[in-house]
């Protein structure tokens, strides 16, 4: 399949989130939108209307239409059941997050994947979102603290799963990416309010030098999003309702640094030194992509080329991996869980 080639794209699921793939691929060039399989007639129908294909009532139906490449966007739970049969025939498939409701699911998800040699993506978008795009951009990056917090008002959304597989999966995937790897040791609590899924849930998660404190709660009065990171020379906070990232960055050589340090020691008063004169701060630039039609692009850039995407079957399972281990913990320190 060469770069250039149309491919024939569509998805499966077009409720909040699979209505906004069903209309990227259908402005994307070089792609043919082919239609969407829903299992409400009314909603498939009006997503075709407004952007074009056709209506499928089953993921077969589809097959025999004929299709390159699909975006999975139904609840979890059917994640397998829909994604097998697409897999096990060579078509790639960009699952929505979290891959699976559970590891044992999502390493059949992966067996399919393998079966067909289909190229398969999960869809940890936020590691697309322009914000993340600029922290990642950041040279010599070495965590040593970690801290997340995702904070959003009630939607009654997602309800087939927790606040740990609906919200948190987003920053346990941005932990395996700043980390390359999981947790050693995993502290977690949780509290259920609406219903018997938990609400909102804290995790301190240990690497091997470094820790990560994450919250996730769908229980605010208002939308929170930031990421702070911390080094051994920089300080970096990100907003990504706002929009921004600040770099503090250590600029003291290490001579002044121990005059510093003996001076403190002393006990001499140091309130007339200025801490802004020891720092560089600097705003690395925040784009405006989509990170959506980002995570497209590269997806079907995978699928053209047969190359690995950018979050594989592994760093999907690792999340939910994660994310198990976390419940576990929550539920050991009483918490009701899903």
């Amino acid at each position: 399949m060469t770069e250039t080639k149309t491919l024939r794209c569509a998805v499966v699921g077009v409720g909040r989130m699979g209505q906004h793939h069903a209309r990227i691929y259908s402005q994307m060039d070089d792609i043919e939108f082919v239609g969407v399989v829903d299992q409400s007639e009314e909603r498939r129908n009006d997503i075709v209307e407004e952007w074009g294909g056709k209506a499928f009532a089953t993921v077969e139906e589809l097959i025999d239409a004929g299709v390159d490449a699909v975006t999975i966007a139904t609840p979890t739970i059917y994640h397998l059941e829909v994604a097998e049969p697409l897999l096990e025939r060579g078509i790639g498939c960009l699952i929505e997050k979290p891959l699976a409701p559970t590891a044992e699911v999502a390493n059949a998800i992966a067996d399919a994947a393998e079966t067909g040699s289909a190229v398969l993506q999960v869809g940890h978008v936020v590691r697309y979102d322009p914000v993340m795009r600029a922290v990642a951009s950041i040279e010599n990056l070495k965590p040593r603290f970690i801290e997340m917090v995702r904070i959003s008002p009630m939607t009654f959304r997602s309800t087939d799963v927790g606040v740990v597989l609906d919200m948190m999966i987003h920053d346990l995937d941005l932990l395996t990416m700043l980390t390359g790897k999981e947790p050693t040791d995993i502290h977690a609590n949780a509290v259920s309010v609406m219903g018997e899924a938990e609400d909102m849930c804290n995790a301190r998660l240990e690497f091997n030098g470094c820790t990560a404190n994450v919250t996730a709660s769908r229980l605010g009065l208002k939308t929170e999003r930031k990421l702070r990171i911390i080094s051994e020379d920089s300080y970096v906070s990100a907003d990504f309702v706002n929009k921004s990232v600040t770099m503090v960055r250590k600029i003291a050589n290490e001579e002044q640094l121990l005059d510093l340090r003996t001076r403190l020691a002393a006990g001499e008063d140091l309130s007339s030194i200025d801490y802004v004169d020891l720092v560089e701060v600097e705003e690395p630039v925040v784009g405006d992509e989509d990170a959506l039609t980002l995570q497209a692009k590269d997806f079907l850039h995978s699928v053209r080329t047969g190359e690995k995407p950018y979050i594989d079957a592994e760093a999907g399972s690792m999340a939910i991996r994660t994310a198990e281990r976390i419940m576990e913990q929550a539920t050991a320190s009483g918490a009701r869980m899903l």
